[in-house]
């Protein structure tokens, strides 16, 4: 790989791996993807947007449904277009998203809760624009 052998990047990996041991970390993990989720949720219901957000620990993807999303069928009957004006929204936000309604985001542990507060308001903000539209 690109990054086979290189010292700073086989250092980080090493730091990584050392810091997942502790089962905090992923107890931390999981409240901030509870949090964010949440309150995606509430951002989407307050605007009126119809939203299913799937969250597997800190990892999430939300689609413009209103019908639970299980397997790939489920996925492509959502909305590609609201989700497309939920990225740009967000993007205007200052928020970077996955492009796809169909990638994964993901919550790290750099994210903290003020972070977390703030990426709700965006999203609140964003829901709020994509309605009107």
């Amino acid at each position: 790989g690109t990054l086979s052998g290189n010292p700073l990047a086989m250092t980080a990996g090493l730091t990584t791996l050392k810091r997942l041991r502790d089962k905090a970390v992923y107890e931390q993990l999981e409240r901030a993807g509870e949090r964010l989720c949440a309150g995606l949720t509430a951002a989407a219901q307050a605007a009126g947007c119809a939203t299913v957000t799937n969250r597997v620990g800190s990892m999430w993807t939300t689609f413009f449904t209103t019908e639970p999303v299980f397997d790939w069928t489920s996925a492509t009957e959502s909305s590609r277009e609201m989700f497309g004006k939920f990225f740009h929204a967000m993007l205007a936000e200052g928020v970077y998203l996955a492009p796809s309604q169909f990638e994964a985001g993901f919550v790290g542990l750099a994210h903290t809760d003020e972070l977390l507060d703030q990426t709700i308001e965006a999203a609140r903000r964003a829901f709020a624009s994509i309605s009107l539209s």
